[in-house]
C-alpha cells in the first residue's frame, strides 16, 4: 500500500473514538457538501455524494447531520464550505498533497503553513509537488476470507480499469484508474466484498523510503495534518515497508 493509505488507515484503528468522534462528524460532513455542491444533491444521482453518504452512515453520523449537510450545499444561510489544495515540502524532502475544506480560505492557509514551518517544511505553490503525483481511484476494502490470490482474482474481474492490488491480511487497496472508480466498486461490492471507502486520490510516481529520525519526524508532521479540522485527506511519497507498518500499530 502507499504510505498515505497504511497510515491512514492505522490512524483510524489506533482510535481515541470518542475524543476523536466530533472531528470526524465535521470531515465527513464537510465531504458531504462538497460532493453534493459537485453535482446532484441526490446521492443515486452523485456518485461522490452517494460514497460520502455511505461512509458517514459507517461512522454512525446522525441522519440529520447528513441531511442538514446536503441542505447546506446551496450554501443559504451558512458560510460557505470551499475546497482547497496544499502542496508543499515536509521534513527530509517529504513531498505532501492535502485537501482541505474550509469556510475560511485565509484562517486554514495560515495554520497549514504553520504545520510546514513548525515541521521542518514548507508550503508551495500550485503545482510545486502535484507533478509527483498520478490521480487514482482508491478503494479500501476488508479482506475478510479472502487470500491475497482469492482478492486478486476478485479485483481483476471486476472489469477494465484496475492497475493495482495491495493486499493486507486485515484491510486491502485497490487502485484503480480515476474515470474506473465507480464502475470497479459496484463490481467489488457484487463479488461479495466490502468496501470501507472509495474515492479518487493521489498516488506517488515514485515512492520513497524512510527510517530513524527522518521517519519518525515525517509521520509526526503527517500526523498533524490529518489531526487538523479542516484537512480532508493527506497524501504523501513516504512508502512503509510490512514492518515499519507493524511498528506504527503497536504505538
Amino acid at each position: 500500500m502507499s504510505g498515505h493509505s497504511k497510515w491512514h488507515n492505522i490512524k483510524l484503528r489506533k482510535g481515541k473514538a470518542d475524543a476523536q468522534r466530533g472531528a470526524l462528524f465535521s470531515k465527513l460532513s464537510k465531504e458531504i457538501i462538497l460532493a453534493a455542491k459537485s453535482g446532484s444533491p441526490d446521492p443515486e444521482a452523485n456518485y461522490r455524494l452517494k460514497m460520502a453518504v455511505e461512509k458517514a452512515r459507517e461512522n454512525n453520523v446522525p441522519a440529520d447531520n447528513i441531511k442538514r449537510a446536503i441542505a447546506r450545499a446551496s450554501g443559504a444561510g451558512e458560510r460557505e464550505i470551499e475546497e482547497i489544495r496544499y502542496e508543499g515540502y515536509g521534513p527530509a524532502g517529504l513531498a505532501v498533497v492535502i485537501d482541505a475544506a474550509t469556510d475560511n480560505r485565509n484562517r486554514t492557509a495560515s495554520e497549514i503553513r504553520f504545520l510546514f514551518t513548525r515541521n521542518e517544511g514548507n508550503l508551495g505553490e500550485t503545482g510545486s509537488v502535484g507533478w509527483m503525483f498520478d490521480a487514482r481511484g482508491i478503494i479500501d476494502v476488508e479482506s475478510g476470507k479472502f487470500d491475497e490470490d482469492a482478492l486478486t482474482e476478485k479485483a481483476l474481474s471486476a472489469g477494465d480499469g484496475v492497475i493495482d492490488v495491495r493486499f493486507g491480511s486485515e484491510r486491502s487497496e485497490i487502485l484503480t484508474e480515476d474515470t474506473a472508480l465507480g464502475k470497479v466498486r459496484e463490481a467489488l461490492s457484487a463479488e461479495g466484498l466490502r468496501v470501507t471507502d472509495a474515492y479518487v486520490g493521489m498516488e506517488p510516481k515514485q515512492p520513497v523510503h524512510s527510517d530513524g529520525e527522518n521517519l519518525r519526524k515525517m509521520i509526526a508532521f503527517l500526523e498533524a495534518l490529518e489531526e487538523h479540522e479542516d484537512v480532508q485527506r493527506v497524501y504523501s511519497n513516504l512508502q512503509l515497508d510490512e514492518a515499519q507498518v507493524e511498528a506504527l500499530a503497536r504505538a
